[in-house]
């Protein structure tokens, strides 16, 4: 599902607009004729399409990122998915103003790279590596990632972002990441490891063993990576029950 199939961020259009839309052929805005909604209504989608377009032209995700909820934010990820942005963290606990970044590792485009700190991590390289993307993708990454880079770097995310928890969530797929990988079938080399093991090969690794820190960092990969599995998976799941059923509930005699 595209942004050109969405009138959401529409004021006053919520879903039930949307599907009854949808239902009635007007899949996507080069299909909007006014009809199946009130005059004043027609108006701001009008003013919305023309707008969406030039925004679209001009590359501006973060337009359609404010304007969607959190839960919705999926709809960004077909126009932008060679331009997106997987990332996930590792720390040595959960409070940013006490503890540290140990490893940042970004996915893009079929290429994975890591940052360990003391080493290449610094507000410089993930500055750089995120204005290189349209779109960030994490897992609970409004609530945990981004607060955490942004205070131990002093960073300003300002990168439309889409946070799976959400989404998934929609899907009925609840708790952390690791378990909603193995309900969808994502496997990973070090299943046996957790967030708490992280925190662990850290400190083996400052005393002294590079094992550890190997560890870690394909761990931290290994998260990165599996989510752009995460994120196709689930945004095929919602586009068929958010979309195609509502055009499939159109088509029905």
């Amino acid at each position: 599902m595209r942004i050109e199939n969405s009138f959401i961020p529409v004021r006053g259009v919520g879903e039930r607009t949307e599907r009854r839309l949808w239902e009635n052929g007007v899949t996507r805005w080069s299909e909007f004729d006014g009809e199946h909604v009130g005059p004043t209504t027609a108006s701001r989608i009008e003013s919305f399409i023309q707008e969406g377009r030039r925004r679209l032209a001009a590359g501006d995700i973060g337009y359609f990122a404010d304007s969607l909820p959190a839960g919705s934010r999926w709809r960004l990820y077909e126009n932008v998915r060679e331009e997106a942005c997987f990332l996930d963290i590792e720390t040595t606990g959960l409070d940013a103003d006490r503890n540290e970044v140990t490893t940042v590792s970004v996915h893009r485009n079929g290429e994975t790279r890591s940052y360990v700190r003391g080493l290449d991590l610094s507000r410089d390289r993930l500055e750089a590596e995120l204005e290189a993307a349209s779109l960030l993708v994490t897992f609970n990454g409004r609530r945990f990632d981004v607060p955490f880079l942004e205070t131990c770097y002093d960073l300003a995310v300002e990168l439309p972002h889409l946070d799976l928890l959400y989404p998934c969530r929609r899907v009925g797929l609840t708790g952390g990441l690791k378990r909603i990988e193995r309900e969808v079938g994502i496997a990973r080399g070090q299943p046996e490891l957790s967030g708490r093991d992280a925190v662990r090969l850290w400190h083996e690794y400052e005393r002294g063993d590079e094992g550890a820190l190997d560890r870690l960092v394909e761990y931290n990969r290994a998260d990165t990576r599996n989510l752009e599995t995460l994120a196709e998976t689930v945004a095929n799941r919602l586009h068929e029950e958010v979309f195609e059923s509502a055009v499939a509930e159109g088509d029905s005699p």
